[in-house]
């Protein structure tokens, strides 16, 4: 809940913030400490003891052939129907999901959770792929035919509804099928707000943030109001339901995102038509959209697609509306998650904390499952994971809510990671590790999702198209010579295994978990962590029954043991779970010894409830400080002297507002990161805390305060250390953001006195232009540029400094890749930056130092020696004299990349590429393909030279004429890079002569240029 809330509801109090389990009653009938302050338990909502499954349908089961094709007909092309192909429908549908529904819940599902069902565009070819995934929608008022109708959907939820299950649904609020084109070309790049602000009808001006939450917006003219110009193709102007999605002024019109910066909020998905969400139109149009799926088919809760791309005001507004919605119509455990694909706390938390949303996918926990599981890294790392959970933590939120996973439709399975990770193990080791990953999914905190096919060991070789294969049996190539984990099954089979050891692992931890139910959604503190790979252990207590579970998960090939703290001494714990001795007694210190054998876990249930406490331990408050990752939080921590179970409960106020809960938690460190973005710089906070213990009983802290930080300003551009001519974008952004800021730009020229260069105030960021053309700065000028910003409660705020130099930067005369590998090179002795073997050289075309070598198995160091002596080196990061690269080989042929621009010297592998390069664009049909645009065009396809891991391309003799180009990798347009190597960016023109050409891409950067 955020600060402001203490001001605006100053006539409310704590209890009307209702917490899961009400405020105990003291058995000694002892009143609330005299401090003041509400005792509470942390949260625990109706959803933290969920096991979805996430299924997307057509790739699950065919429950009807008859709607195949979506009743478009037999050509793949206008249907989308072709089971042979990975990018097109395959054929499952509603109705196969219902006919196994016995399959679903026999994993332990309590929770279904369905890709985007509407009614999507069934070919864009564009992509020469089809809306197969659901993302294409045209119509959010029906199931796509391919999958179904609405009355069975209907069937679906009513058949789960009748065994317990809930049924979720993928919503999108951001964006359409790509049905606007523009008018100066289709899927250009994107613009910026600074270089083309938004215009009002009649030609003024304005920056939409300014009216995002309102309830009014500017009038918009698709003529004039954009930076480029909406159109719809005849016989698409309709065709979009509801009708107001028709309007083209309802969207930002911007150009293809990048997915980093601004371009990340209005920027189009691969030409996706991507919604003016700022605009109060938008926001009703989708709150109504949704509500209709609760009110009308019974749907339990919503995942929302891409939820980091819309802006905060939007969610603010969306997502309490549609949960009071929902419990109005009888879904009290109603329950929505935001897609946030990040793996940071610090921002992952500002969606339940700041923008009032319940929950997000837990993709900081995918990141260290995966790193402790799969690729064996240390246990204390997985422990500093869990310390953070309490960015999570709100009035009326925490991290127990967020469901967990390992793997998705997006970025690839848990299988293909452990194999990946793991190239030389046995099926034996993986099935280990993939095992390993679940049982910390189920144990720790979070509501576990099971991605479809995980529970038969499906892997593929990446993620999106490599990641959905069919459960059903598959004729599609790419998915036939997947090497299933646990099974000799293909996929040529149908795999609704129910033996099969992992679907039967996952089925037994969902009913273990079931049966204790603290493993679901009890508190959990971490016990033990080994500095290197081995046990980590924590407990999980429920507050009411104060029982306590240890549960030991080790990822060491070998067997490790550990003595592990518990909250009792001389207790009995008796093993439910994992192969390790049936009983075990705590020590005098309340030390359990636990062996755990190699990649497993064992799990221990106490034999009785801690002992409970004869009086509340005392508390005390350590300075407020403003959060590490995000400014506009303050990190308020309590120190309790005890060592039992106990609960904290955090309030804060400000001046003449009453104390109002901002959070309770249930395990040290105890501490909460407290929302004030809202409020002015120099706002004094006051916090005070009470601790709960087990019996009862109570204490509070003294009052301490803190006052709210002002904005910090960081550089976005130019690059550090990077050389600049012409006109120069020098941008930066501020945290916390408001709509409100002006952010001011300075430079300076060779070391002189800052000038301004001019001021923004369009978020979220900040931009000018300095052209430096006509100027009179000769070559190796160094400029400076810095932000300053002053505002309500701070003056003088400024960022950091950017020193670039004008011109090309020179050359060194040569770069030595100088490090511990120098002998293997041929080199008398390491680290010799003389010597000649160790020499890299310099690519003409992209200025590139690159070095080729074969080099024995080991673990390396190294830098980048200038000019054959140390007096100019770099290290990691491009850092001058900075800390040596680490480079763990595997042994073969490595490729070494230095770039004087940035300094960064790094190792490459052949095995990094993707399996194909194509220069598509409208020169394919002058190099022979069937037609221009061509991603799988076999003429068009680049060849990797292994000498310098280079895709290269070359033409004998393409005809004069004025071309665009892209790269598109893995032979279709799911990844490409435009101009400079953006991410579907813009495409690249060529004005060729006639005669030869050669197309180069660099992976590494994602340039493609013709030379």
């Amino acid at each position: 809940m955020a600060v402001v809330g203490l001001v605006l509801s100053a006539g409310t109090t704590a209890g009307s913030i209702v917490p899961a389990l009400a405020a105990p009653g003291n058995p000694n009938g002892q009143q609330q400490p005299p401090g003041g302050g509400q005792a509470l338990h942390s949260l625990r909502s109706g959803v933290t003891n969920e096991n979805f499954y996430f299924v997307m349908a057509d790739r699950f089961s065919n429950g009807s052939t008859a709607n195949d094709d979506g009743g478009l007909g037999p050509d793949p092309m206008v249907s989308g129907f072709d089971p042979t192909r990975k990018g097109f429908y395959n054929g499952g549908d509603l109705a196969g999901l219902t006919q196994k529904l016995d399959y679903i819940q026999g994993l332990g599902t309590t929770s279904i959770w369905l890709t985007p069902s509407f009614k999507n565009k069934a070919v864009q070819p564009e992509d020469n792929s089809a809306g197969y995934h659901g993302y294409w929608i045209t119509d959010f008022t029906q199931i796509d035919p391919h999958l179904g109708t609405n009355q069975e959907l209907r069937q679906l939820i009513d058949a789960a509804h009748g065994r317990g299950m809930k049924v979720y649904f993928d919503i999108i609020t951001n964006h359409t099928a790509d049905v606007i084109g523009y008018q100066e070309g289709a899927r250009k790049g994107y613009v910026s707000k600074d270089a083309k602000p938004y215009r009002t009808a009649s030609g003024q001006p304005f920056d939409d943030r300014d009216f995002a939450g309102q309830q009014s917006f500017p009038a918009l003219d698709p003529a004039t109001s954009f930076p480029y110009t909406p159109v719809l193709d005849p016989g698409e102007e309709n065709l979009k339901v509801p009708a107001w999605l028709n309007d083209t002024t309802l969207y930002h019109n911007r150009g293809n995102t990048t997915f980093t910066g601004e371009d990340s909020y209005y920027g189009d998905f691969f030409g996706l038509d991507d919604l003016f969400t700022e605009n109060p139109r938008v926001v009703r149009g989708m709150i109504d959209i949704y509500k209709t799926w609760i009110g009308d088919f019974g749907v339990d809760g919503f995942r929302i697609d891409t939820m980091k791309h819309v802006n905060d005001e939007f969610w603010q507004q969306f997502g309490p509306e549609i949960l009071t919605y929902a419990k109005e119509h009888g879904k009290s455990e109603f329950f929505m998650f935001g897609e946030v694909f990040d793996t940071t706390k610090a921002f992952t938390s500002r969606f339940t904390t700041r923008d009032k949303m319940q929950a997000v996918l837990d993709f900081p926990f995918q990141d260290a499952a995966r790193n402790f599981a799969s690729r064996g890294q240390s246990a204390s790392a997985l422990s500093s994971f869990f310390a953070a959970d309490d960015w999570y933590t709100d009035a009326d939120s925490n991290v127990y809510e967020l469901p967990t996973f390992l793997g998705n439709h997006d970025m690839g399975r848990i299988g293909s990671f452990v194999s990946a990770d793991n190239p030389g193990a046995s099926d034996t080791e993986k099935m280990a590790r993939d095992r390993l990953a679940h049982e910390l999914m189920y144990f720790s905190r979070g509501n576990p999702v099971v991605y479809y096919g995980d529970e038969q060991g499906f892997t593929g070789p990446g993620g999106d198209q490599d990641a959905r294969q069919t459960l059903f049996a598959s004729r599609v190539p790419d998915y036939l010579d997947d090497d299933l984990l646990g099974t000799d099954a293909t996929h040529a089979t149908d795999n609704f295994t129910t033996t099969h050891p992992l679907y039967t692992a996952i089925g037994n931890l969902a009913h273990l978990t079931a049966e204790h139910p603290a493993l679901r959604n009890g508190a959990q503190q971490t016990r033990f962590a080994s500095d290197g790979p081995g046990i980590y252990a924590f407990s999980r207590t429920d507050a009411k029954d104060q029982r306590e579970y240890i549960v030991a998960v080790n990822n060491s090939k070998q067997p490790q043991t550990a003595d592990v703290p518990t909250y009792t001494s001389k207790r009995t714990f008796t093993r439910i779970y994992g192969d390790a001795p049936a009983e075990a007694k705590t020590s005098a210190e309340g030390k359990l010894t636990v062996t755990v054998p190699a990649l497993s876990a064992v799990v221990y249930e106490s034999s009785g409830r801690i002992p409970r406490s004869m009086a509340a331990p005392a508390i005390t408050l350590g300075q407020p400080t403003p959060a590490v990752g995000d400014n506009g939080r303050l990190r308020v921590t309590a120190n309790v002297q005890g060592e039992s179970f106990y609960e904290v409960s955090f309030e804060a106020r400000v001046a003449g507002g009453n104390w109002q809960p901002i959070g309770t938690d249930d395990n040290a460190p105890y501490q909460v990161f407290h929302d004030v973005a809202s409020l002015d710089a120099g706002t004094p906070v006051e916090y005070r805390a009470v601790v709960l213990d087990n019996g009862g009983h109570t204490s509070a802290s003294a009052v301490t305060s803190g006052v709210v930080p002002a904005p910090l300003l960081a550089m976005q551009s130019p690059k550090e250390g990077s050389a600049v001519t012409g006109v120069v974008e020098v941008s930066a952004t501020a945290d916390p953001e408001k709509s409100s800021h002006v952010v001011g730009f300075e430079r300076s020229v060779n070391g002189g006195p800052w000038t301004p260069l001019g001021t923004d105030s369009s978020s979220p960021v900040y931009t000018v232009f300095d052209d430096l053309s006509g100027q009179g700065l000769p070559d190796g000028t160094q400029l400076r540029y810095r932000a300053v910003m002053s505002g309500p409660g701070f003056d003088g705020v400024t960022s950091d400094v950017r020193t670039v130099t004008t011109g090309a930067p020179p050359q060194p005369n040569s770069v030595t890749v100088a490090g511990s590998l120098d002998s293997e090179m041929g080199c008398a002795a390491d680290w010799d930056p003389s010597c000649p073997a160790a020499f890299m050289t310099l690519d003409p075309v992209d200025l590139i130092w690159r070095k080729t070598v074969d080099l024995p198995a080991g673990t390396y160091e190294f830098k980048a020696a200038l000019n054959g002596s140390w007096a100019e080196n770099y290290g990691d990061g491009g850092a001058f004299n900075g800390p040596n690269i680490v480079l763990n080989h595997p042994g073969g042929p490595v490729t070494f990349r230095y770039d004087h621009s940035t300094h960064i010297l790094q190792a490459v592998y052949a095995s990094q590429q993707p399996t194909a390069v194509a220069a598509a664009g409208s020169q394919d049909s002058e190099l022979g393909c069937a037609g221009d645009w061509m991603p799988d065009c076999p003429q068009a396809q680049l060849t990797l030279d292994p000498t310098d891991l280079v895709w290269k391309l070359t033409v004998a003799d393409l005809p004069a004429g004025s071309y665009e180009f892209k790269a598109a990798l893995n032979k279709s347009w799911t990844e490409n890079y435009g101009a400079g190597g953006v991410p579907n960016g813009a495409n690249i023109p060529l004005t060729h002569a006639g005669g030869p050409v050669t197309f180069r891409y660099d992976h590494v950067t994602h340039v493609i240029r013709a030379d």
